[in-house]
């Protein structure tokens, strides 16, 4: 006597197309949501990365833009104690900034009012006029999730 499968009997299986549709719809919506979470995940850190890379080159600049500022300001020449104490950016306006830019100013040689003054006389006259740079580059806090700050220390000779 043979014995016969129900399992391979059309009339016994009509129901298991509509469940295997159902399990291949569900498998199908997980990896979609997993690649829609990875994708936003990725998106977000491009953006913070070149905001910090932006912050970066930033500060670079402010840097350079306070030495050409301090050259431009008289800063202790014939007797004038009246230096450049600090320096404020906002990048790329003023009106909807993305970036603030603060510059501080140490000076080194010089006898200045208004910087701060680390040492005031120096008896080496090749370490006179020195510059010591805190140069603190933040972002707005509507530019992205999580704030950008940036921290630059930096001497630089007059």
């Amino acid at each position: 006597m043979q014995r016969k499968n129900n399992f391979l009997n059309p009339s016994k299986r009509k129901g298991f197309a509509m469940i295997m549709a159902i399990i291949l719809i569900v498998v199908l919506t997980t990896i979609m949501a997993l690649t829609l979470t990875f994708t936003s995940q990725t998106t977000k850190q491009t953006t913070d990365l070149y905001l910090r890379e932006q912050a970066v080159l930033l500060a670079q600049s402010a840097a350079e833009y306070t030495m050409l500022a301090i050259s431009g300001h008289d800063r202790g020449v014939n007797g004038n104690t009246n230096c450049l104490g600090a320096v404020n950016i906002q990048y790329p306006t003023s009106i909807n900034p993305i970036f603030d830019i603060n510059v501080s100013i140490g000076y080194i040689g010089l006898n200045c009012q208004n910087g701060f003054n680390y040492i005031q006389n120096i008896s080496t006259p090749e370490s006179n006029g020195t510059v010591l740079l805190d140069i603190t580059v933040s972002s707005d806090s509507n530019t992205s999730t999580e704030p950008i700050r940036y921290f630059r220390r930096t001497i630089q000779k007059l």
